[in-house]
């Protein structure tokens, strides 16, 4: 439970100088802002905790479901479907194609990392968890785990990192499948 509260203070935005700012233009504009806060973080939060939920289901080749077993991009369709309703493309390389392209620098937890790992670009993808962390489905004979991203293997073949989770405190289903990016309302 304190992982959960960890995560939840560091899912939140950063607080920024232009703020104080942002009080002279009226209550409500400051209440819309801590309503997407508020949104934001409940909906990382539970994604990362229903995406830890999945540690330990074996990996399966073209699997995803829990069920059965999951490799790396049916385990972040499961993910994102189960909890935010967001229906991603199977494949890690149509996932990164609807996605919202950000630097390293900006990931936040529940955003996507890529990973070459077959002599092809985005070729593996896990959810970012924050401190460098991210859990993903790795490879025949293994489970879904929690690793760094420091760690020199997933260093040498880090791809890039995209983000998918919207702002709208009550999003209704959205299908990201043959969905142009310009069409999306990305936080």
């Amino acid at each position: 439970m304190c992982f959960l509260w960890a995560l939840a203070a560091h899912a939140a935005p950063p607080e920024t100088p232009e703020e104080p700012m942002l009080l002279t233009a009226g209550k409500g504009l400051i209440t819309q802002i801590d309503q997407v806060r508020v949104s934001v973080t409940d909906k990382s939060t539970a994604l990362l905790a229903n995406a830890l939920g999945f540690l330990g289901v074996p990996y399966k080749r073209g699997g995803s479901s829990a069920d059965t077993g999951f490799d790396c991009s049916g385990f972040v369709k499961a993910t994102f479907e189960q909890t935010l309703g967001l229906i991603l493309p199977r494949k890690a390389e149509q996932q990164a194609a609807v996605t919202e392209k950000i630097d390293k620098t900006e990931l936040q937890p529940g955003d996507l990392v890529f990973f070459n790992t077959m002599r092809r670009a985005f070729s593996h993808v896990g959810i970012y968890l924050g401190d460098g962390q991210f859990v993903h489905s790795p490879k025949p004979g293994a489970e879904v785990r929690v690793e760094s991203m420091d760690i020199a293997y997933w260093r040498k073949r880090f791809d890039g990192a995209r983000r998918i989770l919207t702002l709208s405190p009550e999003p209704d289903p959205v299908s990201l499948v043959n969905e142009s990016k310009s069409s999306l309302q990305v936080r």
